[in-house]
């Protein structure tokens, strides 16, 4: 067994200098003594891990893949030579360090009352790491946890579960982590890591194209009449929530089997008039992008493969109007034959002229579609589109990282731009940003989701994705700041996305509240924040306190209780 592992092992790995040779030899002799003394445990033999679970009896995996893992890890953390942004230790700090699971639990209104159009449920989904990581970590590679509060009758119940996506079940019945944190490998040059997880499935360990490797901790939508928790390198994860406000995971959701390949963007958007919800998925081998739809029934139709996209690129957002769907091309690029030359995966290319590629909603192929040059945009998230001009212009508003060379360590520099495209000729006539802010996160009235809006309510970004503000943004107005409400959270405050909730029979757009969560990271206490929506400040009408934290999530939704009713009696299978 020894020759074996000695065979096996190199004596150097690629991504390591000379100062590493010391280490590299305790290393490699500490592996093959934990794997000899895993050899002499019986077969059958079981023992208690973190929070009273089990492992599996001992296996391949554990006699071979742990102490490798391990062994690989050392050297990935062990040894303080991690960046700041991949070290977990760093990471997984203050307002982001994680939290356990939460039964549903009644709460306070400590201020005001909920007003009746809260009827429904808020849900915050983001990363929360089932396991403390070793080796490189980035903030949004932790496991999917939903935070949701639920009202009814101006009660409020909270409540946190993860979703129950593979990753997390194989990884909670083995008793630590096994599969790989996507985007810390995707920003780094670990060729180990990668021939790990290679030999994982190889061996049967896992299988990405059927099992996926997913975490469903990005964003959450309502689609077809199902609650699906989402994430890009993944399908989605159908979940529920009960009367009595607890959250269950349903299982992995694929249309039906009609999807080619198990991916799909984490920002779907439906049209508020027919009920239909678009898509797409992105991946790193042609085609690089395509784009779909889901009926109101759930019903998925064929894809539409862009062929005129021509490398891989971070697609991480799109929009849509009445008759098109808009998607940025940007200058991040997923090239994974630069781990060969000892590169990152993921990286800014510099020399790449962002695009801008329009394609009419209902196309059945990509001949229609256009792109248009855009240098300097760099689209993170959307927030709406519309046409003007009987479609002769198309008008999009979105995000745009103007430091996209350090896009992966710290998203600091983002400007909401407002962009008008002549569909005509094909080319940009105006853009600008909206406000001087770092400004993320644009939520809107969704009933114009697609229509021209007046109103942009955004998270004022101190470094991604911590939210120390809200804003309320005009578009009407041609002033260099649109700002016109503003609402800060003091000192060591974060907030979550947040989203708007039209009141009962309201007659204008911004008529109606505005929800979010507010962790004070110093006292560590959290609470449901109710904002009016109309009001130049943002005056808070009603708060909850809630039970415990809420760590720093990405995105949210609130789902009306006539909707959630219906999430959850419709079977669209």
């Amino acid at each position: 067994m020894e020759t074996l592992l000695f065979t096996f092992l190199p004596k150097s790995f690629p991504f390591l200098d000379s100062s590493f040779v010391g280490t590299a030899k305790r290393c490699r002799s500490n592996f093959i003594a934990n794997v000899t003394r895993c050899q002499k445990k019986t077969t059958t033999s079981e023992e208690s891990v973190a929070r009273g679970r089990m492992k599996t009896p001992y296996s391949l995996h554990e006699v071979i893949f742990k102490p490798l893992h391990d062994f690989i890890s050392s050297f990935n953390g062990g040894d303080d030579n991690l960046p700041r942004f991949l070290d977990p230790k760093h990471v997984l700090y203050g307002h982001f360090s994680p939290v356990d699971e939460l039964p549903p639990t009644a709460c306070e209104v400590s201020e005001g009352s909920l007003p009746p159009c809260l009827d429904g449920v808020y849900i915050q989904n983001g990363p929360n790491p089932q396991f403390m990581p070793v080796g490189p970590y980035h903030y949004v590679d932790g496991d999917g946890m939903l935070h949701s509060i639920k009202i009814s009758g101006g009660k409020a119940t909270f409540c946190s579960r993860y979703v129950k996506t593979f990753k997390y079940r194989i990884e909670r019945d083995l008793g630590y982590p096994v599969l790989p944190n996507a985007v810390a490998y995707f920003a780094s040059n670990l060729k180990a890591s990668m021939l790990l997880t290679i030999a994982r499935f190889l061996t049967g360990q896992f299988n990405p194209f059927l099992d996926g490797i997913g975490t469903a901790n990005t964003s959450i939508a309502l689609v077809g009449g199902r609650l699906l928790a989402l994430v890009e390198t993944d399908l989605p994860y159908e979940v529920k929530i009960t009367p009595d406000g607890d959250i269950t995971t349903v299982g992995r959701h694929d249309f039906g089997g009609r999807h080619r390949f198990p991916t799909m963007t984490a920002h779907p958007k439906t049209d508020p008039d027919t009920g239909e919800t678009f898509a797409f998925r992105h991946f790193v081998v042609p085609p690089y992008l395509s784009f779909f739809r889901v009926d109101s029934d759930g019903t998925k139709h064929d894809d539409v493969h862009i062929y005129s996209m021509k490398g891989a690129a971070l697609v991480h957002d799109f929009v849509l109007t009445k008759n098109f769907a808009v998607f940025p091309d940007p200058q991040i690029v997923i090239d994974p034959p630069q781990i060969l030359r000892g590169k990152a995966i993921m990286r800014a290319d510099m020399k790449k002229i962002p695009r801008l590629g329009v394609i009419p909603r209902y196309a059945e192929d990509e001949r229609e579609m256009y792109w248009v040059d855009v240098p300097g945009l760099n689209v993170v998230h959307t927030v709406n589109a519309w046409e003007e001009d009987g479609g002769r212009k198309i008008v999009v508003v979105a995000s745009n990282v103007l430091s996209v060379e350090h896009s992966l360590e710290d998203l600091n520099q983002i400007k909401i731009e407002k962009i008008t495209i002549d569909a005509q000729a094909k080319k940009i006539v105006t853009r600008y940003p909206v406000s001087g802010r770092n400004l993320d996160f644009g939520s809107i009235n969704t009933l114009y989701s697609g229509k021209k809006n007046r109103y942009v309510y955004a998270g004022v970004i101190e470094s991604m994705p911590k939210m120390v503000g809200l804003v309320k943004i005009d578009l009407s107005l041609s002033a260099a700041d649109c700002t016109v409400a503003t609402r800060m959270y003091g000192p060591g405050c974060y907030g979550s996305e947040p989203v708007f909730v039209a009141r009962e029979a309201a007659a204008e757009e911004d008529d109606g509240y505005l929800v979010a969560y507010v962790n004070n990271e110093s006292t560590q206490e959290s609470r449901f924040l109710v904002m009016d929506a109309k009001s130049p400040t943002l005056e808070i009408v009603a708060y909850v306190k809630l039970p415990r934290r809420v760590p720093q999530g990405f995105h949210s939704i609130f789902v009306k209780q006539t909707h959630l009713h219906s999430s959850q009696t419709l079977n669209f299978r």
